[in-house]
């Protein structure tokens, strides 16, 4: 242990009148939602798609939706942006000459920072399912679909900039020497040298995966239907009785849970019964600021058969205590301490 006063200077946290964490060495975690939702409301609202073209109209009205999360996070000058959002937005065509708009929805489920390099799914539905209906759906798949991709991708590259963080990982020095000319010529060198470093170091070019984190994917097969299986991991008495530790689980969108005797908490980010799991999860032991994402699917490919899907999401690659076991452990721990488990007391196997 350093003595007071050796310490690595990198951990030592100056009173500053400006407050600055010098150069984002610690987690500085911005959160990005109302921002993205400033944003994609700018990119996507009261757009026209179509104006004439084959006797139709048609054009986007408003963001009716944006949820989920996003945020921002900056350490030693490196940006980690994290996002998954659930998008709605309106639109309305006509055919020319016709006084009857008709109106409907454009949704993309899961917007996600693991999927960035990727298209994400994309659902057009119509309110009248008529003729003039499915005309204008097909249409606006046609030339709608492309523009929202495009107007996604330009937000993906504004997050992985840093978004409304973007500032904040620019490093910025005022240089002070009051010393003679010779000084404050060397001086304003050496810091825009630094500068150019510091700058290297956030714009190197970006890994598809994040630096520092891991996903975990698992497939589990059981011999049951899925809203049982779904029942058994959200119900706090049913984990208590296979994990044997404390649990407490709220059902409800937002709600918090508590498993392991407390080791893990969160919140859950979207429940559909039978069909999906999507929660925050953290660990007592993780650093702070850090929460991963776990995302559960369920199918039924035939009666009495379910195939489970787990995409667990920011999982750091070290606790808080430099311990390089973290994405080991978690692996081994929804293996063993949870799906082996229900197999073992439920009699779900296959």
């Amino acid at each position: 242990m350093a003595r007071l006063g050796e310490g690595d200077k990198r951990w030592i946290v100056e009173d500053r009148p400006d407050g600055t964490n010098v150069h984002n060495w610690h987690w500085a975690e911005t959160d990005c939602l109302e921002w993205s939702r400033n944003f994609l409301t700018n990119l996507l609202s009261n757009k026209p798609l179509i104006d004439g073209e084959g006797n139709l109209k048609i054009r986007t009205k408003k963001l009716e939706k944006l949820e989920g999360e996003a945020y921002v996070n900056i350490r030693k000058g490196k940006i980690i942006p994290g996002y998954e959002l659930n998008l709605i937005l309106s639109w309305e065509g006509e055919v020319k000459d016709s006084v009857v708009k008709i109106e409907g929805n454009v949704e993309l489920p899961y917007i996600a920072d693991e999927n960035a390099d990727e298209d994400p799914e994309i659902r057009v539905s119509v309110k009248d399912e008529g003729p003039i209906g499915k005309r204008l759906k097909d249409a606006f798949i046609a030339k709608g679909k492309p523009f929202v991709l495009e107007q996604v991708k330009a937000y993906v590259n504004a997050m992985a900039k840093g978004g409304p963080a973007k500032d904040e990982a620019e490093v910025k020095k005022v240089v002070k020497n009051p010393v003679g000319a010779a000084g404050n010529v060397a001086a304003p060198a050496a810091a825009a040298a630094t500068a150019v470093e510091e700058k290297a170091k956030v714009v190197e070019k970006k890994e598809k995966k994040k630096e520092g984190f891991k996903t975990i994917t698992m497939t589990e097969k059981f011999s049951c239907r899925a809203k049982d299986l779904f029942e058994i991991l959200m119900d706090e008495n049913r984990w208590k009785g296979f994990t044997q530790s404390n649990a407490r689980i709220s059902k409800e969108v937002g709600g918090e849970f508590s498993i392991f005797d407390g080791s893990v908490t969160g919140t859950n980010v979207e429940l559909q019964e039978g069909r999906l799991i999507v929660q925050k999860w953290r660990f007592g032991n993780w650093p702070d600021g850090i929460q991963s994402m776990v995302r559960i699917t369920f199918e039924e490919p035939q009666s009495g058969v379910t195939v489970v899907k787990l995409t667990h999401t920011n999982v750091p690659e070290e606790d808080r205590y430099g311990n390089s076991t973290v994405v080991e452990n978690t692996e081994r721990g929804w293996r063993d301490l949870i799906f082996h488990r229900i197999r073992a007391v439920f009699g779900f196997g296959i």
